[in-house]
């Protein structure tokens, strides 16, 4: 074990300085990814000052190059000092681009989906001298183009944006209109005057006795994030909220020939994608008075005979089921704009089944599955846990549970399946395949 370790002699490591600028633009680069994703927003131009703010905004840009971002940098006042030199390098060796002023397009509309203002930060006084100044009227420009509703790159300011008094903000309100900000360490005073949309606090290096020390009374990171979101969420617009697919395309032709084996194949795409939960599936039922109802529930199993789930037989599905024994299932799979809608009737399956699947759960399942009653009230969380507690002295470690007869496996036996493949502009491939009343020797296929 002890040579698989690394010669400690070998490792480099950071001064104090170093390890806090590190720090601030790993925050900034989490802040980004946490909003604008590389695949909606790829093209970052990191506009970095000769200072701690452009220290922050390289790092930044490294760290977005690894989240899978395509960054340019524009650092026209390189800093002499090793420390920023040889982020500059790191950069370089990442064949990162470096863009020179004279290099920039005029309209930055065109060419960037997010800019990263890192030119000046708080200790900056005075008015911005050129470059910089012509670089900040360049972002300001910007907003003026979504005034006319044109298309325009999201800027993201670095502590404070830059040009505006660390304390009053905006004076002339003719400064730069961030949509994002990420405060280091913590708020200036000029963030009570930021009205943009995502307002993050990113750096995670403030001790407690400092923050003692300042009466600083800051939010609690999530986990281990670098930043947590503060202030007002945004206001969203829901009718605006759309996703417009990049998908193969996905033709009737190309759907195996039994459709069970087609669900399978996408199936393991989404599995070998690594998506969350691939078997989960929202299973929806109507009793005899025909009102519907929908749950999410995990596939436990694909065989020839059909989907196979289990659950409580004293819920709401199961008695829906027994009134009415047809459903309708429907597996999401988002990473892969992928979605199969699944018809047809259900059985219970055989107490023989049914118990060979219970003993293969983990325990605590097995003992959640007796406390759980499905659909009926229960006084509180902690009678659950209570009722949890007391079978599990009941049942010590290396018993046998017994299955309770409320629960078991039901399977759906298709008839109907839908592939959806989402594509641009709504344009989606549905391949619809109905297996008929004699099963797969009378299947029929067809776009709708």
């Amino acid at each position: 074990m002890a040579s698989s370790l690394q010669n400690q002699d070998s490792i480099s490591y950071l001064t104090q300085r170093e390890a806090s600028e590190e720090l601030a633009g790993l925050s900034v680069a989490t802040s980004i990814a946490e909003v604008y994703k590389p695949n909606e927003y790829n093209r970052v131009l990191a506009i970095c000052g000769p200072g701690n703010n452009g220290g922050d905004g390289l790092v930044a840009a490294r760290h977005l190059y690894h989240f899978g971002y395509k960054p340019f940098v524009c650092y026209p006042k390189r800093t002499p000092k090793s420390l920023y030199s040889g982020l500059a390098t790191q950069l370089e060796s990442l064949s990162v681009p470096f863009l020179s002023v004279d290099e920039l397009p005029v309209d930055l509309s065109n060419d960037f989906d997010i800019l990263v203002d890192a030119m000046f930060g708080f200790s900056f006084h005075g008015a911005p001298r050129p470059p910089f100044d012509d670089l900040i009227q360049k972002l300001v420009q910007l907003h003026r183009c979504e005034q006319i509703q044109r298309k325009s790159p999201v800027i993201v300011s670095v502590d404070i944006p830059s040009g505006w008094h660390v304390e009053e903000g905006d004076v002339g309100g003719e400064g730069i209109k961030p949509d994002m900000l990420v405060s280091l360490t913590a708020p200036k005073l000029c963030a009570k005057k930021f009205s943009g949309p995502h307002h993050f606090l990113g750096g995670r290096f403030v001790p407690p006795t400092i923050a003692e020390k300042y009466k600083l009374h800051l939010p609690q990171y999530p986990g281990a994030s670098m930043c947590v979101q503060i202030g007002k969420p945004p206001q969203v617009d829901i009718s605006a909220l759309r996703e417009n697919y990049m998908s193969p395309e996905f033709l009737e032709e190309q759907v195996e020939a039994d459709p069970l084996d087609q669900f399978c194949k996408w199936f393991d795409d989404a599995v070998a994608a690594g998506l969350k939960e691939p078997n989960a599936m929202a299973l929806s039922t109507s009793g005899k008075d025909g009102k519907p109802s929908s749950r999410m529930v995990l596939l436990l199993g694909v065989v020839k005979d059909g989907f196979f789930w289990c659950t409580n037989y004293e819920s709401r599905k199961a008695r829906e089921l027994s009134e009415n024994p047809q459903a309708s299932l429907l597996f999401y799979w988002a990473g892969l704009n992928r979605q199969v809608r699944v018809e047809g009737s259900v059985q219970k399956v055989s107490d023989e089944e049914s118990e060979q699947y219970f003993h293969s759960r983990p325990r605590g399942r097995q003992i959640g599955a007796i406390v759980s009653k499905q659909s009926t009230i229960v006084p509180g969380r902690h009678v659950l846990q209570q009722q949890y507690k007391e079978l599990e002295e009941k049942y010590p470690e290396g018993s046998l549970i017994p299955k309770p007869k409320h629960w078991g496996g039901y399977r759906l036996q298709p008839e109907r399946f839908e592939f959806w493949q989402g594509q641009q502009s709504r344009l989606h491939d549905r391949c619809l395949v109905y297996l008929g009343n004699r099963g797969h020797d009378s299947t029929s296929r067809s776009r709708i």
